[in-house]
Order: structure tokens, then sequence, then C-alpha cells
């Protein structure tokens, strides 16, 4: 997944603090992916299929207005969208549906999950991240002097020192102190347009993708790379509402076949 650096001509020329700030945006993408997806694995998250067709198809409408609501500039919801928010973060005590687990709608070639956490379960979400994006930067910072360190050139060291920089705060990344302390809502999106539906679930969740996509959509024995490529979005809308700490992770995926109708 962490490529070496090639030593073509074109990477001679290479921006040593662009190419430290490129692996850092990838860890951190990558410690997110973890962060939202290894709850079954690491916090007996259960999957719970069957979330009503209404009701997801509902929280996707909602979520992806309060997108087009903000501003490109900020993550931030504007007040206006106070109410939005708060439907969305309250249903699991309007519907009763349970935090931490995943709720599963699917259908042949598109599956939305969603998963609330609150309280003490939003506090793990950002030691998780924290804790997955640390293990990949500190790895990759001892391969890369490894392979590296012994080049004397200019850029290489520069590149190794800007590596060796990069302390990044993930919670501050998100605005948690802001969220808490100015009581605003935040909505952050991500979006793949070919994940591979084979890493997330067999590995990052640590079920077979048939239990999450259904076994007609899922890759077969031998699979290509079109069979696993899945498009992929992530809405992670967090706040404080009525006192507690809430997080809604919504997540939208697509079979990545012509065959079948974007939704987006």
């Amino acid at each position: 997944m962490f490529d070496e650096p090639n030593e073509g001509p074109k990477e001679r020329a290479f921006d040593p603090n662009q190419r430290a700030r490129e692996k850092s945006d990838e860890f951190r993408t990558h410690a997110e992916i973890c962060a939202v997806f290894e709850g079954h694995r690491k916090f007996d998250a259960e999957m719970l299929l069957g979330l009503e067709d209404q009701l997801a198809r509902d929280i996707q409408r909602g979520v992806a207005g309060l997108e087009k609501s903000k501003s490109p500039d900020s993550p931030i919801l504007p007040r206006a969208s106070a109410a939005e928010v708060t439907a969305v973060l309250s249903l699991p005590r309007t519907r009763g549906l349970s935090t931490n687990d995943y709720h599963i709608h699917r259908r042949p070639g598109e599956v939305r999950i969603v998963r609330w956490l609150e309280g003490d379960q939003v506090d793990a979400f950002y030691e998780r991240i924290q804790a997955h994006f640390d293990v990949a930067l500190n790895q990759y910072r001892q391969e890369e002097r490894q392979t590296h360190g012994w080049k004397q050139d200019r850029k290489t060291l520069a590149y190794l020192a800007a590596l060796d920089a990069i302390d990044v705060r993930l919670a501050d990344r998100y605005l948690r102190d802001v969220i808490r302390k100015h009581q605003v809502f935040v909505l952050w999106t991500l979006t793949a347009d070919e994940m591979d539906i084979l890493h997330l679930c067999d590995y990052v969740m640590g079920v077979p993708a048939a239990n999450i996509v259904g076994a007609a959509s899922s890759p077969p024995d031998e699979p290509t790379e079109r069979d696993r490529a899945w498009f992929f979005k992530l809405f992670s809308l967090c706040g404080i509402n009525e006192g507690v700490e809430q997080m809604c992770l919504f997540t939208y995926l697509q079979k990545s076949d012509d065959t079948f109708d974007s939704a987006w």
C-alpha cells in the first residue's frame, strides 16, 4: 500500500515537504477508514442487516443535503442546519437503534452502512484513529530511513527530516475541541472511486465480503481488480446533541459496474 519512491528523473525533482505531506494524508485516510470500520473486530460491534429502506434513504438524503449546505472551505455546518443534524444524531433514541453497531441496508450492487457513536465510544474512535496513524507513520519512517538513510543528497535528507517533523493530532484535525467548545456541528466526507471491497471487509472489518454486500455482489474466488472495486463515500457527522458528544458515520458503497445506476 505504501510504495517506495522511484528513482527516475521526475522523482529526483520531487519536493521533500510536499511528499511528506502526501504520505501524512495517506496515513490519515487509512487511519480514518480503520477507525470507522474496525468495530466488529475491536469493540464487539454487530453487523445488523435489515436497516429499513426508507430510513436508509432518508439518512442518505439528510447527510447529502448537509454536505451541500456547508461552505466548501470549511467542514463546519451552518447554524441553520442544526435541526437536520440533531434529527440524524438522535435516530438511535427516536428509532430504537443501537450505537456502536453497523446498521446495514443492501440490494444488489449497493450497500448503505450507518454507525452511531456517543460518549465513550467517540473517545475510543479518536484514540484508535490516532493509534492507526502513529503506527503507520512510524513504520514508514523506519523503512524509509533504512532504505534511503545512507544517501547524502540534499533532497533525500530533507525528505527524511520532513517525515520526522510530522506531528499530527487527529482530534485537532477533525476539530474535536472546536466542536465541544463552540457547540458546532461538523461534517467530513471521504470519497474513493475504487475501494477494494475485499480489503475493507476481510482485512479492516474482519468479515467476509458476502456478509456485507451479499453473496450475489461479492467478488468471485479469483477476482479481478474490477471485481474488487466499489465506489465508496463516507460521511462523518459530529457534534454535541443533548449534552452528549455524538457521531453518525454513514457509508454508501456501489459496485463499480456500469449496469448499476448511481444514487449520487
